[in-house]
């Protein structure tokens, strides 16, 4: 039997998935499904002195580059790779959809 094959409930081989462009593509890429990546949803950059990072307390107010309602940034390992809006999940949690994808350019 190839490694292809796969087995029914009740245990009988079936046969294996034609092996397509599609197909191939899929199984490729089941290597890279457990690799942890890190996601970060970036509302806005500010750029500020030392000295007035360490003047800020409790209840500071930081202002942003970006304007109420503007779309944010959404990188995937340091990589913009999407812009989002940020959403209310549950009652009490922050949650992003994605709006648009990045088209990423390779030269880079």
């Amino acid at each position: 039997m190839s490694d292809d094959t796969e087995f029914t409930e009740a245990g009988d081989p079936s046969p294996p998935l034609p092996d397509t462009p599609a197909t191939r593509s899929a199984r490729e890429l089941e290597a890279v499904y457990d690799i942890p990546v890190t996601v970060s949803a970036v509302l806005g950059k500010a750029t500020m002195q030392v000295s007035q990072l360490l003047k800020l307390g409790r209840g500071a107010v930081v202002e942003l580059d970006r304007k109420l309602g503007e779309a944010i940034d959404i990188y995937v390992n340091n990589r913009l790779v999407a812009r989002g809006e940020v959403v209310m999940v549950e009652d009490n949690r922050l949650g992003v959809t994605m709006t648009e994808i990045v088209k990423a350019d390779r030269a880079s």
